[in-house]
This record gives C-alpha cells, sequence and structure tokens, in this order.
C-alpha cells in the first residue's frame, strides 16, 4: 500500500524546493486545521487543504471558493501534503514542480459533520469552516466529471455568511496573504494624465451606512508636470493607511486591507481622541529622520522594535465623515474638513500639507532636499477607491525595488557583506538580467540583520542570464532571487546597470517573479502615442459603421488612443489587414502585404512565407497610416520576425454554432481550459469581438509550424471525444450544429487570429479583448466591448497578458503521450 505522502514526495526535489519534504503526522486528538494556498503556478489558482488521517487533504480550484451558495467552483483533487505545508510561503523555482509563487491566502480551524473518513471516502463532505477570511457551512462532494484526477465541487451553504458573486467577491476583495502582506496581483500599468471631461460639482455628501472596507486611490508615476488645475504635495516614504472610526473602535488598515491597528496604539489613541462618531480617513505613516525627511527604513526598524513613538500619521484625505460620504465631493473641499478637524492635533497626527507654486520650482526644491518627490492631485476630483490619472507622482530620484541575486565580501571595517548585487526582469523575454550593486544606504544594524537572510539563500550558479565576469563576479556569493531590495539611483547606464545606488530597504510585499524596471508614462507624446494630428486623414467625415455612425477619423482615433495596448501584440509579428475603403457596407479586402498601400514605416518581409511578402508594424505612426488606408481589422501570426519558421505560441479558436446560447460558449471555454490546465500550459484569453473566445497558449520557439499544429489539432480531438455533443473537431457550419468548432487551423504557417484590441469588422465595431480568466463567468458575449466603451475598461485595468511574453514552456512528450500522440 502506497504511503500517503508518497506522490507528493516523489515530485519534488527537496535539495532545490523550499517546500517541506513533511512527514505525516501522529493522530492525536485535535482541532484539524484547513488551508487555503494562493499559487501562481503554470496559471493562478488555489490550493484548498483540508487535515484528515495525519496530511492535508488537497484540492487546486481555478477560481478560488466563491460565497455565493448558487456558483460551484470546480476542485481538481490532488495528492496529499504534508501537515507543516499549511504555513508554506515562498516561491518554487522554475524547473520544478508546481513552479510560481505561494501565499497562504487563509487558514484556521474545519469541524466536519459526521464521520470525515467515512465522508470522504463517499465524495461528500459537508463542514464548517472557522477561518479568518472563510467561515460558515460548506459542501465539497465529488462528480462524475471526465478527467485524468477526480473532479470535485466546493459550495458555500446558504447560512449568515453567504453572500452573492454579483455583489462581493471575497478572491477579489482580499487578494493577499494572512500570514505576511504579500499579493500574488500583478500591478496594474500607469497612464498619463488626461483632462477629464467637465465635471458636475457634488455641493453634499451622501448620507450612507460606515463602509466596511474602503480602497486606497493611488496615484500615476508621470515623467513630466500636466497642465491644469493641480495642487502638490509632499512624496511621503513610509506606509499607506486607511483609518476607520466608529466611536471607541479605531481601526487602521494597509492598502491590502490588513489590520494593522495592534502596530501602532499611539495613533489609534491620537485618532480615538478626535471624538468623531464615525469617519474613514487617508494618509501615510511616515518616520522622520534628522533632517525632518521620512526614512522608510527608520519606519521599519520602528516596527520591527515594537516602538511606534516616532511614526508620525500625515493625513491628507476624508473620505467619510459623521454618516456623510464625502468621496464625490471635489478633493479641495474634502481637505478643508479635514484640515479644520486637525486644527488642535496631537504630534501623532499631522495634516500633510499642499502648495500652491510652479511645480517645476516644487520639484527641483523637494530633489534639494533630498524628498522622494511630489503627489499632483487634481482639486476638482472625486476621490475613487483605484489609481487614477487625477493623482499623479513625480520622482525625484529614479527608485524602486531589484531582485537580490547576490552579495559581496566585506572589505575594511564594514561587517557582514560590501554591497548587494541586483538584477531585474526583462520585460520582453523574462529573463532575470544583472543591474548592477548597491553599496551604501545600509547601517551597522541593517548589515548584520540583511547578511542573516542572505545566508541560507546561497547557491553555486547565478540565475542570470547576463551574470557579471571578471573582476566583477570575483568572490561573489549568488543567491536565490526570492529577497526584494528598494534601491534609488541616478540613472541607469546603457547596459542596465543603476548608478549612484543608494539601498532603502527590503521589500516582502511584491514576489520577486513580478519585478521589472518601473517605466513612467509620458507627459508628451512618444513615438508609440503617435498624436492624431501628424496623421493627414482623407474622408474623415466617412460613416464606416451606418448602424452606429462612427466615422473614419473616429477609428483613428481609438487606435491612436490603444496604441499603448495593441503595439506589444503587433510588435516583430508579421499581420494582415481587413480592409474597408466603402465601409462596412461595402467590399471588405483581407490584405497580407502592403503592396500599394502608402503605410509610412511599415517592414516587408519577402521570405516570410511562400510567394507573400509579409508586413509588419512596429510603431504608431504606422498603425495609424493603416487606418488611413481604411484598414479596420488587424490579423497576426502565432510567429515574429526572430524566427518565421518556430512559432512562439499556438490558439484555440472557439467557434460555435450562432444558435447557442452564450451559457454554452464559457462551458466550452472552461472546458478547453480545464484540459489545459491538466497540461500544465499557462493560457491567456481574449474575446474574439465575435461570437466566441480565442486561447492563447505562449510556447518557447523551439518546435516547428507542423509539430505545434499537430499538436494543437490532438487537443480539439480529445475535448471533442470527451464532448462530442458539445465540441466538434471538424470546421464547417453543418459540422458544429448545435455545437462548437474549436479551430486549430489557425496554426499553420501565414495563418491569422485578429489581434487582442483590433476592433472587427462587423456592427457597432466590437473589439477582441484580453480578459482575465477570473473575469470569464461574468462576460455577457464575445462582443461585449465595442469602440464606444473600451476606453473606460483600459483606463484603470491591469494588463491580462502582462504576463504573456515572459511565459516560457514548451510541448513535452508528456503531453503528446496524454494527447494519444506517438
Amino acid at each position: 500500500m502506497a504511503k500517503p505522502l508518497q506522490e507528493y514526495q516523489r515530485k519534488r526535489d527537496f535539495t532545490a524546493t523550499p517546500e517541506p519534504s513533511g512527514k505525516r503526522g501522529r493522530g492525536k486528538a485535535h482541532a484539524l486545521q484547513f488551508c487555503i494556498q494562493k499559487h501562481d503556478a503554470s496559471h493562478l489558482h488555489y490550493d484548498f487543504r483540508l487535515e484528515l488521517d495525519g496530511t492535508l487533504k488537497s484540492w487546486a480550484i481555478p477560481k478560488g471558493p466563491s460565497l455565493d451558495p448558487k456558483v460551484r467552483r470546480l476542485a481538481v483533487h490532488v495528492e496529499d501534503h504534508p501537515l507543516d505545508y499549511a504555513s508554506f510561503e515562498g516561491t518554487i523555482p522554475e524547473g520544478h514542480y508546481g513552479a510560481g509563487d505561494v501565499i497562504v491566502w487563509d487558514r484556521g480551524i474545519w469541524e466536519p459533520e459526521g464521520n470525515a473518513r467515512e465522508a470522504y471516502a463517499k465524495g461528500k463532505l459537508r463542514f464548517r469552516l472557522q477561518g479568518e477570511k472563510l467561515s460558515g457551512v460548506w459542501n465539497l462532494f465529488r462528480t462524475h466529471l471526465a478527467g485524468k484526477k477526480q473532479q470535485w465541487m466546493l459550495v458555500k451553504s446558504n447560512d449568515g455568511e453567504a453572500r452573492s458573486e454579483k455583489d462581493y467577491s471575497i478572491v477579489e476583495a482580499q487578494p493577499d496573504s494572512v500570514l505576511s502582506d504579500r499579493t500574488l496581483l500583478p500591478r496594474r500599468p500607469a497612464k498619463a494624465a488626461q483632462a477629464p471631461a467637465r465635471r458636475k460639482r457634488a455641493t453634499t455628501g451622501k448620507k450612507v451606512a460606515l463602509p466596511v472596507t474602503l480602497q486606497p486611490q493611488l496615484a500615476t508615476l508621470v515623467d513630466s508636470p500636466p497642465s491644469g488645475h493641480w495642487r502638490y504635495e509632499v512624496k511621503f516614504d513610509g506606509y499607506r493607511i486607511l483609518a476607520r472610526i466608529e466611536g471607541d473602535d479605531v481601526r487602521l488598515f494597509t492598502r491590502n486591507g490588513h489590520d494593522w491597528s495592534s502596530k501602532m496604539p499611539r495613533q489609534v489613541a491620537a485618532l480615538r481622541a478626535l471624538g468623531l462618531d464615525s469617519a474613514w480617513l487617508d494618509g501615510e505613516m511616515v518616520v522622520n529622520g534628522e533632517h525632518g525627511i521620512s526614512d522608510f527604513q527608520a519606519l521599519q526598524n520602528a516596527f520591527d522594535t515594537d516602538n511606534d513613538e516616532q511614526i508620525v500619521y500625515y493625513l491628507f484625505d476624508l473620505l467619510y465623515l459623521s454618516g456623510q460620504d464625502l468621496r464625490q465631493l471635489p478633493l479641495q473641499d474634502r481637505r478643508d474638513t479635514l484640515r479644520k478637524l486637525l486644527e488642535s492635533h496631537t504630534v501623532e497626527l499631522q495634516f500633510s500639507a499642499d502648495f500652491d507654486q510652479p511645480v517645476e520650482s516644487l520639484l527641483d526644491s523637494a530633489c534639494r532636499l533630498q524628498l522622494e518627490g511630489l503627489i499632483g492631485k487634481r482639486q476638482d476630483s472625486p476621490y475613487v477607491g483605484k489609481r487614477s490619472a487625477d493623482w499623479i507622482k513625480l520622482k525625484c530620484k529614479q527608485r524602486q525595488e531589484f531582485v537580490v541575486v547576490g552579495y559581496t565580501d566585506p572589505k575594511g571595517s564594514r561587517t557582514a557583506f560590501g554591497a548587494l548585487l541586483l538584477a531585474l526582469h526583462d520585460h520582453d523575454s523574462g529573463e532575470l538580467r544583472y543591474a548592477g550593486k548597491v553599496g551604501s544606504g545600509f547601517s551597522a544594524a541593517t548589515l548584520d540583520s540583511i547578511h542573516a537572510r542572505l545566508k541560507p539563500l546561497e547557491v553555486a550558479k547565478p540565475a542570470l542570464a547576463n551574470p557579471p565576469t571578471g573582476a566583477e563576479a570575483r568572490g561573489v556569493h549568488w543567491l536565490e532571487p526570492k529577497l526584494l531590495a528598494e534601491v534609488a539611483y541616478a540613472q541607469m547606464t546603457r547596459d542596465g546597470s543603476v548608478r549612484h545606488a543608494v539601498f532603502h530597504g527590503l521589500r516582502d510585499d511584491k514576489p520577486a517573479c513580478a519585478i521589472d524596471l518601473e517605466r513612467p508614462m509620458p507627459g508628451k507624446n512618444t513615438p508609440n502615442e503617435a498624436p492624431l494630428g501628424t496623421l493627414r486623414l482623407t474622408h474623415p467625415d466617412r460613416v464606416i459603421d451606418a448602424t452606429s455612425g462612427i466615422t473614419k477619423r473616429e477609428v483613428a482615433e481609438y487606435y491612436a488612443e490603444v496604441a499603448p495596448w495593441i503595439l506589444p501584440q503587433l510588435k516583430h509579428r508579421p499581420v494582415a489587414l481587413v480592409r474597408a475603403p466603402e465601409g462596412l457596407a461595402g467590399e471588405l479586402f483581407f490584405q497580407k502585404n502592403a503592396g500599394q498601400l502608402h503605410i509610412p514605416n511599415v517592414l516587408s518581409y519577402e521570405k516570410a512565407e511562400a510567394g507573400q511578402a509579409a508586413m509588419v508594424i512596429n510603431r504608431a505612426d504606422t498603425l495609424l497610416g493603416a487606418v488611413q488606408m481604411n484598414m479596420l481589422e488587424l490579423h497576426t501570426w502565432n510567429a515574429t520576425d526572430k524566427d518565421f519558421d518556430k512559432p512562439d505560441r499556438f490558439v484555440l479558436d472557439l467557434d460555435p454554432d450562432p444558435a447557442l446560447p452564450w451559457k454554452a460558449m464559457l462551458e466550452a471555454t472552461q472546458l478547453t481550459l480545464t484540459l489545459l490546465d491538466e497540461l500544465g500550459l499557462k493560457v491567456f484569453l481574449k474575446t474574439s469581438g465575435g461570437k466566441g473566445m480565442h486561447l492563447i497558449v505562449p510556447l518557447t520557439r523551439r518546435d516547428g509550424w507542423d509539430a505545434v499544429k499537430d499538436f494543437s489539432h490532438a487537443i480539439v480531438n480529445y475535448l471533442a471525444k470527451l464532448f462530442p455533443d458539445r465540441l466538434s473537431a471538424v470546421s464547417g457550419p453543418k459540422n458544429r450544429v448545435g455545437r462548437i468548432f474549436i479551430d486549430y487551423l489557425r496554426n499553420g504557417q501565414g495563418a491569422t487570429t485578429a489581434c487582442a484590441y483590433s476592433l472587427r469588422a462587423r456592427e457597432g465595431l466590437p473589439v477582441s479583448v484580453p480578459i482575465w480568466r477570473e473575469e470569464l463567468a461574468q462576460l455577457k458575449g464575445a462582443n461585449q466591448w465595442h469602440i464606444g466603451n473600451l476606453r473606460e475598461r483600459l483606463a484603470d485595468l491591469d494588463d491580462p497578458w502582462a504576463a504573456l511574453p515572459k511565459t516560457r514552456q514548451s510541448i513535452t512528450a508528456r503531453m503528446r503521450k496524454q494527447m494519444g500522440m506517438a
């Protein structure tokens, strides 16, 4: 009989992975523990674990738990894990089973109803959870769905803890760890500030109950100040904190929702002394250094030593007061009220002053005083709980997190270590690349404490694509790339190394795999944001779509606005155009080469495909030039000009019988995703803009076209055999009556697929839009977004495809065997 942890241990190399090797627990009477770990492996999912018979029975839940009793979550049964895995957080190295970041999303105890062992054997568990996030009664039952592993379902019982998924998604509302301040959510791309449409000015607050939680408004990094009515505050170097007051109950929350009230009792007392019956305030906790400048390292030290005497809470916004929601009021009105509240403030509470002076002079003064920079806020703006172009940040020194990949020995009187070696992930390839050293900014205490964290991470070889050589590499102690250092620097050299770097602290709130070079959004037009005014547009008032009245000029304006989003999908990739010289009512032309088209800076490759020259669009002016040539749609290859003979992705295009309901498309997409998950392939989703969905599977350039196409065909055949009444592997309308054809034919050389963010030549001009996997169930249709409403989505979007160019995966012999290929 196999040992309970035999499969777990067989899959792992414990000399390389930080996961516990584990032993089966002993059967002493005690409360049974549970945990849920958020795991960013080949795809982001949640691992649900229940203690039973000395191990953690484990299920992988792709979409995480839901509090809605009407929502069933797929739970794939996986191997048992050891009990000490319940507290594991860390990064499983690339190349190892389950590679990726892991956090403990929830933990607590579970109480089974009846005999847990018998219920588990029967495949029907009912139990109560007492966790930090989940509570109440839950059901976990085995289904008869086909699959290599047992398919279970996790469902919330309809009790007092249940909530509608439409009103509240707990995985979205509480994304971070219960053990640390870490989260696995990607960071949002900043956009340049644009002047908003004229707002109707709110004059009074709205009477509502005191919100239980609020999300902070975040600033967008820009490289030059905009025009308009702005005022500027000092950019503090501390922790963002929201304060909730309900009588004597005062709570302090981090930007990720952690309750830090116990860390700062003096500040809690000071807020309680304001005598407010109910309020939400926003500000930053800092420790001022000897020159009155906020010092992040000093703040860290204060927390490490439980000493809050020097912590100052600088308050800059008032969101709610005495039954009134103030967030829709103009900023200056909210701040006027806040200033009056703090007139008799204590040393622990300070009003964050703003300055009505020329921003250039303010920024120059801030930089000379060695401040981090300025925060600019539009004076008539409401408060929104997300990143917004109404708040901007202007930095003095460039400053960001770097991955620590090594350290040098100390010299002279220095102790512990000399310098830290830094690295960043390449934005395009995902490779970890050397970024120089930082040797200043350390105190004697930080040298010792950091050195203690470095020693356990030492490895024999650097985890770098371009490790330093010669004298620069001599005597270096290489490290696993797990720690992050916040570093300020004057500039970056041409070879990507920091100059005049100063250490500001280690950070534990982000995964190392997410760190690449932070790029400020430009304040003026760049080659990737070609101004429409530079385009000579003929017949700008020609109506392209009679149903919506959209004109050629509006098409050009759309592509000018989405250029920063669509160009990364177009760059270096052969593209075909769908042209509509007379609009949708006229004849459409599918064009694979530039031919006689006068498109500026378009690239042509004669040998990309037999008998065809391929064109490539790498610039915004080229994109807009294609619009001038009456382009509506863009369709891209699955390969780039780096190697036309080896694709770097394959596509599965789900094409339905038009008579099928949208629910059938969602189910087919989920079934396909489940199989790709089983194969261990990371997938990126987008709407087609028509009737279906596109599943994009990135690949390392290794196999030729035929091998990749054959594998995608095998996937489709496998699915069609499993679900013959739902899915078809044969093209043609007669073969998909009542079914969905999964089109693998787009994976041949020269075949194309609609590009992400491309318009589609259909009524209303819908758009093919990348989505997060978690958004799939809420989609209302493949044409949900169109030329008229996509701007709202992009205004504050985490890029769902940010990780696509960094994803490294290949078609393996195991995968081919699973699909029945010889």
